[in-house]
């Protein structure tokens, strides 16, 4: 048992910051090997249940780029070929769908899949490029815990958590830390951004494209932006779609405080709908009203688990999906209001915890997640300092802070050195223009990131979906799609800073209830409205199962 108030064994930070000499030539060494290779495609293998016309290849990368005649690591890579005539393609279109932990392979399907002029459009003139980042699966993917394990419930989720609850999570932090050691070894340094960065880049040469024309979402917009950085001068197109603070003062610990507050505000929006609509759902005639029928959802939960699977923690996971997205907020209230009149069905097909091959892919996203934020910068190791930062965030903003906590507490503990962040910029002219995406309400991508990364990437130009909070900008608003289509097709950039008018909040899809007489619950089963749109806009947090 790891003693609840005693710093962690020290190491060492990592001697650079994202960026070596020996490192720079091992990967001009590695895009040099992948363009000769190329990308063999073929079709995809069952498993990843991709249908032709969507094809699947491998790119092999160093493990280390300081040491790129070494452990080589296969990367795996799906692609769509451009819908239209030779003569207007454009190359690639590279995608990641944030995470870290996001596995970016069901990227194709978005033209195929999704009823979306926007995709339809782009895909005439790019081949869609999805890749699994080093780590997540199949591309030699990381592991610290049994998955069936990793997804168990029912687990309890305290709104102010005691000194034993705060003891228990440390010790499974650390242990967490351990298994992840255990997996790969001093190996497990080299899973990081610098190193998906270089990735990025073999994968630019592979696919035969001299300048990279990428698009990132959430965390894929920190992974771009440390890409534009470390290789300004191959740089075709950038969009990035919810942009993370590229601040290295924010990276990784002071970012997720930050987005506990931002996470609260939202989760207030959220009520505050809810309450608007009390004669469908019955939940209360404001937020604060709506709170208490969530927090008396979550304390029976915590009495009688559903299906002995879902408790508290179960719940404000399922719950946390109305940060990210305005259009599950009909479904998330059908939810609990058919719970609190006695329908527990809905709630327990939502928040059920994963098994099978679906737990595997959760523990894998959070082993990557758990990987890249701990590689990437210093955390602090003293639990005094975690206890007391948390806490104070936990005044304000109750919802998600000690759960964030939780998730991020193996850093703490993590047993190989931390790496510095890479410090974001570009000298003015060296870059091709970025065009940056952004709600102003974003939960988990707060606004003033995207200021951030404008001013760190001289020529950039910012597109604001004004009074929204989606996490996820592109597809959807026609303002914004617009922007992006002749930017991405064009190359125009539309100034500075763009704003578009927010989309209109979702109208209740439920049946009204009579006091708590009947059971709303028509949308709740299908509200997702596309599971390809789910599983990879958000990136993995919102949707993991517990710890």
């Amino acid at each position: 048992m790891v003693p609840l108030l005693a710093a962690a064994p020290p190491v060492a930070a990592a001697p650079a910051a994202g960026e070596t000499a020996a490192a720079r030539r091992g990967v001009e060494t590695a895009a040099a090997r992948a363009a000769t290779a190329g990308v063999d495609w073929r079709p995809c293998p069952e498993e990843e249940r991709l249908p032709r016309p969507v094809e699947c290849g491998t790119v092999t990368v160093p493990l280390d780029y300081a040491d790129p005649a070494g452990e080589t690591i296969e990367l795996h890579l799906s692609r769509l070929p451009a819908a239209g005539p030779a003569e207007e393609r454009q190359g690639s279109l590279v995608y990641n769908p944030g995470g870290p932990g996001g596995n970016g392979m069901v990227f194709p399907l978005y033209p195929l899949a999704l009823d979306d002029p926007l995709w339809q459009d782009l895909s005439q003139a790019y081949d869609f490029v999805g890749f699994a980042p080093r780590g997540v699966a199949p591309s030699a993917p990381l592991s610290c815990q049994d998955p069936e394990e990793f997804t168990r419930g029912p687990n309890p989720a305290p709104a102010v958590p005691s000194f034993g609850f705060k003891r228990k999570m440390n010790d499974r932090a650390a242990a967490y830390a351990a298994g992840c050691h255990d997996h790969r070894g001093e190996d497990l340094a080299h899973f990081s951004t610098p190193a998906a960065a270089r990735d990025l880049h073999v994968i630019r040469a592979a696919l035969g494209e001299e300048r990279l024309t990428y698009f990132g979402v959430s965390y894929g917009t920190y992974l771009g932006a440390v890409y534009a950085t470390l290789f300004p001068g191959s740089v075709r197109r950038m969009v990035l779609d919810s942009v993370v603070n590229p601040d290295p003062a924010l990276i990784w610990y002071r970012s997720n405080l930050l987005q506990s507050r931002a996470f609260e505000f939202r989760w207030q929006d959220w009520k505050e709908w809810v309450a608007g609509h009390h004669e469908v759902y019955g939940l209360g005639e404001d937020a604060d009203q709506v709170q208490r029928a969530f927090d008396d959802a979550r304390a029976a939960l915590g009495r009688e688990p559903l299906g002995g699977t879902v408790g508290p923690k179960e719940l404000h996971n399922t719950f946390l999906a109305a940060a990210y997205t305005q259009r599950l907020w009909p479904a998330l209230a059908e939810t609990l209001a058919a719970y609190r009149t006695g329908d527990t069905g809905p709630l327990y097909r939502r928040a059920r915890p994963a098994t099978g091959p679906a737990a595997a892919e959760a523990e894998n996203g959070n082993a990557v997640y758990t990987a890249v934020e701990c590689n990437d910068a210093p955390w602090p190791r003293e639990w005094g300092r975690w206890d007391a930062d948390h806490t104070a965030m936990a005044l304000i903003a109750p919802f998600e802070t000690w759960e964030n906590g939780w998730l991020n507490l193996p850093c703490a503990y993590w047993p190989v050195p931390f790496g510095r962040p890479v410090d974001v910029r570009a000298r003015p002219g060296e870059l091709a223009p970025v065009l940056l995406l952004q709600s102003t309400e974003d939960a988990a991508t707060p606004y003033a990131g995207a200021l951030e990364a404008r001013r760190r990437l001289p020529g950039s130009s910012l597109v604001v979906e004004e009074n929204s909070g989606e996490h996820g900008v592109a597809g959807g608003n026609d303002c914004v799609d617009a922007l992006l289509t002749g930017y991405l097709l064009d190359g125009r950039t539309p100034g500075e800073q763009t704003r578009c008018p927010g989309r209109p909040l979702p109208e209740p899809s439920g049946t009204a209830v009579s006091g708590a007489a009947s059971t709303p619950v028509s949308g709740a089963a299908d509200a997702t409205a596309s599971g390809v749109r789910l599983a990879t806009r958000f990136g993995h947090r919102a949707l993991l199962p517990p710890r």
